[in-house]
């Protein structure tokens, strides 16, 4: 199943005894355009701390009624790591959470969660060493806010065609499967996809996304309407549009 970032903004996030809050951003990592963490905003019992939720802590999504259900107390979530959202967040800081919450680093190994595909690919097994944990902490965070990039310009290799304004997941491994580009200055507000695998660089300080394709190609891809779902047979469409780009 896909669904945007748009549609999960403000579920209630479940724990096991209480409400926790609810989705106010997500971060995702810039390497593999997967999300890693779900922000809550906690507000109303737990003012002045950042909280970030794993996927790997969530037990299920329920669509309908717009929650997820956590697999944590709201104890376990008070006593967390201190992480200040508004700040760069390092490897160090995400090993000290992950670990706290029971998982192990999910980058470093070859898949896109640890050495499997999905969130609860990085829960601790007793096999697990601390090298493993240790030995990429001191690499450089890759995480990025979603709210922050909404609005990004769009470069493409002939000219600048419109601005980021969604990002559409996977439901099971959580990976960025499209971006959505609003393109309302261009052609009258038609949005289009695109793949992060299409992307060439991300200015960061510009606030600019550079992708390998020409505007006339993504002009005369197919629309995308964010009330109708991404079937089957629109993801053909894009794939058959854009032959040659590996989506």
């Amino acid at each position: 199943m896909l669904y945007s970032t748009d549609h999960i903004h403000g579920f209630t996030l479940s724990a096991k005894d209480d409400e926790l809050g609810r989705v106010e951003d997500i971060y995702f990592d810039d390497e593999k355009w997967t999300l890693r963490y779900l922000v809550a905003n906690t507000k109303k019992w737990l003012p002045g701390k950042s909280v970030l939720i794993p996927p790997a802590a969530l037990n299920a999504i329920n669509m309908d009624d717009k929650y997820f259900n956590v697999n944590l107390t709201k104890q376990q979530v008070k006593d967390s790591p201190d992480i200040d959202a508004h700040k760069p967040i390092s490897r160090q800081h995400e090993r000290e959470l992950l670990t706290y919450y029971g998982f192990v680093p999910y980058w470093g190994m070859t898949g896109l969660w640890g050495e499997g595909s999905y969130p609860k690919d990085i829960s601790k097994r007793e096999n697990e060493t601390e090298e493993i944990e240790t030995s990429v902490a001191n690499e450089e965070a890759h995480l990025r806010s979603a709210v922050e990039v909404i609005g990004y310009s769009i470069q493409a290799t002939d000219s600048e065609f419109g601005y980021v304004e969604d990002f559409i997941l996977e439901e099971d491994t959580w990976r960025i499967r499209y971006i959505v580009v609003n393109t309302k200055s261009f052609w009258f507000g038609k949005k289009v996809l695109i793949s992060p695998n299409w992307i060439t660089n991300v200015d960061w300080e510009t606030q600019k996304v550079y992708i390998n394709l020409s505007k006339d190609r993504i002009k005369s891809g197919p629309e995308y309407d964010s009330n109708e779902p991404i079937t089957e047979e629109f993801e053909k469409q894009l794939d058959d549009m854009y032959k040659g780009q590996h989506i």
